[in-house]
C-alpha cells in the first residue's frame, strides 16, 4: 500500500498528540464542503437503484455524454490498467503516485516523466497519464494540448487519461465535454472541490464502449445508495459550487500568501492546495507536526511539502503562529 495524505490516527500514535487536537493540511480536500442533505432512511435499507437521477445530474455538471459511476476515481486507477494488453505508459515523475504503481501491478511498462517531456515521449508511448492540475505541483495542461496528444494516441489506439480531481474550481479548463472521442477518458470525483471524499463517489467519462468494459469488470453496485443520493444533490446545486468556487479561489491565494511571507514561497499550486519545494522540507514536516498540524512530505524527487487549506479562523491563526515559529 501506497502512502497518502489523511493519516491522522498514525500520525496522532506517532506524535502523541490526540487526533481532536490536529489541524490536518494533508489531503488537499476542501475543509468546509457540501453539507446540504443527508441520507434517507430508504437508501439505506434498499440496494443502490441506477434510475435515481444521479447519472442525469452528473452528465449536466460535466457536460458529458458517457460516464459511469465508481467509488471514487481510485477505483478506476485500479481498473484501467486491466482493460488494456500490456502497454507503454507515461506517467507524471511527481504525481499522485496510484496511477503509476496501478500500471505497473498490471503489467505495463511505466515511464515517469516531467512536464516538460511529455509532447516528447509520446510517440513512444501506448497511455499518457496526465493530472490537471498535477497533485501535488499544480502544473497546469490547457485542453487544446491535450486535445492534440490525445488525437496522435488516439491514431495508433492509445488512450489519454486525465485525472481532473482538482479542476472544478476552472471547469473552463476541463476536457470533460470531449470524452464522446474514443481514447479521450476522464476521472472525476466528489472528494475535493465537493469535500465528500468519505462519500467515495467519482465518475469515468469516456466512450460507451469502454463505459461498458469497465463495468463489467466492477460490477453492479459500485456506489452505496446514500452516497448515490447526497452525490446528486451535491452536483444540482450551482448556486453552492459557484459561491465555493470564488471562496476557494481567495483561500488559494490566501495560503500562498501565508506561506510567502514565512519565506516558504510556493513552488506551485492550486486553489485547493500550495506546494513547497525546499532542501529542509522534511525537518519543516516534522517541526510543523510536533505542533499538531499535519502536511503531506514528498522525499522525492526532490524533497516537498503540500499544504492544504484551513477551515476556520482559528485554523488560520493557528497555521500562521505554527509557521512563525518554523521561520524563527
Amino acid at each position: 500500500m501506497l502512502e497518502h495524505g489523511g493519516r491522522l490516527q498514525q500520525a496522532a500514535l506517532r506524535y502523541g498528540i490526540p487526533r481532536d487536537r490536529w489541524l490536518d493540511l494533508s489531503t488537499g480536500i476542501n475543509p468546509d464542503g457540501w453539507q446540504g442533505t443527508t441520507a434517507s432512511h430508504a437508501s439505506w435499507n434498499r440496494l443502490p437503484e441506477e434510475e435515481d437521477g444521479l447519472l442525469e445530474a452528473a452528465r449536466a455538471y460535466y457536460g458529458a455524454a458517457s460516464l459511469l459511476p465508481v467509488s471514487g476515481s481510485q477505483a478506476a486507477i485500479q481498473t484501467l490498467p486491466r482493460l488494456r494488453p500490456r502497454s507503454r505508459v507515461g506517467v507524471p515523475v511527481l504525481g499522485y503516485n496510484e496511477h503509476a504503481h496501478r500500471w505497473r501491478q498490471a503489467g505495463h511498462d511505466v515511464v515517469p516523466l516531467a512536464p516538460t517531456e511529455f509532447a516528447v515521449a509520446l510517440g513512444d508511448l501506448d497511455v499518457l497519464v496526465v493530472s490537471n492540475p498535477n497533485n501535488p505541483t499544480g502544473d497546469r495542461v490547457t485542453p487544446s494540448q491535450l486535445l492534440e496528444w490525445h488525437a496522435q494516441l488516439r491514431s495508433r489506439g492509445g488512450w489519454l487519461v486525465v485525472d481532473e480531481a482538482f479542476i472544478d474550481t476552472t471547469p473552463e479548463n476541463s476536457v470533460a465535454r470531449f470524452t464522446q472521442r474514443e481514447g479521450l477518458i476522464v476521472l472525476r470525483s466528489l472528494g475535493k472541490f465537493f469535500g465528500l471524499a468519505g462519500a467515495r463517489v467519482g465518475f469515468v467519462l469516456s466512450s460507451p464502449v469502454l463505459a461498458e468494459a469497465l463495468k463489467e469488470w466492477l460490477g453492479p453496485w459500485t456506489i452505496a445508495g446514500p452516497s448515490r443520493l447526497v452525490a446528486k444533490a451535491a452536483l444540482e446545486d450551482h448556486e453552492w459550487q459557484e459561491s465555493n468556487r470564488q471562496r476557494l479561489r481567495s483561500d488559494g491565494r490566501r495560503l500562498a500568501e501565508s506561506l510567502t511571507s514565512h519565506g516558504l514561497m510556493p513552488t506551485g499550486g492550486c486553489d485547493l492546495f500550495q506546494w513547497v519545494a525546499r532542501p529542509n522540507a522534511l525537518a519543516i514536516h516534522e517541526s510543523l507536526a510536533k505542533q499538531g498540524i499535519l502536511t503531506r512530505y514528498f522525499g522525492g524527487p526532490a524533497p516537498s511539502l503540500r499544504f492544504g487549506l484551513p477551515a476556520t479562523r482559528a485554523d488560520w491563526q493557528r497555521l500562521e503562529a505554527a509557521l512563525r515559529e518554523v521561520a524563527g
